[in-house]
């Protein structure tokens, strides 16, 4: 039994080691974008997306920041592209 929770938490600390290094990859792109970019990635990012819906929820974001004139509407799409890549990184 001892070996057995051993075991299941050597597994849970490097997901979650992964998981970090992951995240720090999506923040670290981010760095690189437009200020409009790095808004559309942190707010999509704090919507906790998952890799099988990670377009729809960056789709509802950019929208909901470009309605709201949060961002550049021109340049919104653009933004939402370049931001797509980061949260790509972030979440594998």
């Amino acid at each position: 039994m001892f070996k057995l929770v051993v075991a299941a938490m050597s597994v849970t600390i490097a997901f979650t080691a992964a998981v970090r290094a992951d995240t720090a990859a999506g923040n670290a792109c981010a760095q690189n974008l437009t200020p409009d970019g790095q808004a559309i990635y942190t707010t999509t990012m704090a919507a906790k997306p998952t890799a099988q819906n990670q377009r729809d929820v960056l789709e509802k974001e950019t929208k909901s920041l470009a309605f709201n004139n949060k961002i550049a509407r021109g340049s919104a799409r653009d933004n939402a592209i370049a931001a797509e890549a980061c949260i790509k990184a972030a979440l594998q």
